[in-house]
């Protein structure tokens, strides 16, 4: 898994405090696809690229145990630290090398990881470790925003996706760029013949100037773009600020607008 951006207790901190978290009609999507194509027994589910642990403990109450993998040493700390249920449990590890048996896994989840992966890769470890009608389920966040406030928000939005145009074009190394096509790259990776891809599932959240800046500074192309140029990224995230600011017509960073993003979704079955 390439791109481990989140290497210090800090970076970590924000992810997990201002990501926006996955909506449950993605959770239920993904359960849905599973007892559609596999059935019960759910005995073992893994999370890979699970970050700090945000979307591994829903599946806590669907399976005898749940194990939640990253590249990261420390997203993986943080994940331990906050705890979960009983049946999860945090390792250290990679998508392409996962430590699980052939044939042990009943679905495995990426959310928003995949377009990190090197899917051919990636993709022969799923086929190894998924049981005969395990399922793939690979869920992100889109990278168009929509904001509103008052009569400028088309103004707002264009803003905010047009920093992340910026971020996506200068500092993904080819992650943004899966995400912009909606995982199209991704779905035509996977090499199972049943699969599908769910798009526009809507998240709908309001946040202050602040918190949409801070989830701004948690993502992963600002984060490379903080990592080679610590000065010029800072004061990216200060002017984006204070354009979003005077477009709103005020001057509080503590100011709320409604934000609308939407996630999608590839879900697939191995054959039997």
């Amino acid at each position: 898994m390439a791109f481990p951006f989140f290497e210090t207790k800090e970076r970590v901190s924000i992810y997990r405090k201002y990501m926006i978290p996955t909506p449950k009609e993605v959770n239920d999507v993904i359960l849905s696809y599973l007892e559609e194509k596999k059935g019960s027994p759910f005995e073992l589910a893994v999370d890979v690229g699970c970050g700090s642990g945000q979307s591994t403990p829903f599946l806590a109450d669907n399976f005898q145990k749940v194990v939640g993998i990253d590249i990261s040493e420390a997203q993986i700390q943080e994940a331990k630290r906050v705890g979960s249920s009983p049946n999860v449990s945090y390792l250290v590890a990679a998508a392409e090398h996962m430590p699980f048996e052939d044939g042990s896994v009943d679905l495995i989840t990426a959310t928003v990881a995949a377009h990190w992966f090197k899917m051919k890769e990636f993709m022969k470890e799923v086929d190894r470790v998924l049981k005969p009608n395990g399922c793939l389920a690979m869920a992100t966040l889109h990278t168009h925003f929509d904001l509103y406030y008052k009569d400028c928000s088309q103004s707002a939005s264009d803003a905010l996706n047009e920093a992340y145009e910026f971020l996506g074009a200068n500092y993904s190394g080819g992650g943004f760029g899966r995400v912009k096509s909606e995982y199209k790259e991704i779905f035509d990776a996977v090499h199972f013949s049943d699969k599908k891809r769910v798009t526009n599932i809507l998240q709908k959240s309001t946040m202050s100037v602040t918190e949409l800046m801070r989830f701004t500074e948690s993502i992963c192309i600002y984060q490379n773009f903080l990592s080679k140029d610590p000065e010029a990224a800072k004061q990216f995230l200060h002017e984006l600020q204070e354009r979003l600011l005077k477009i709103m017509g005020v001057s509080s960073a503590d100011t709320e607008l409604e934000v609308v993003c939407s996630f999608l979704c590839v879900l697939a079955r191995k054959a039997a």
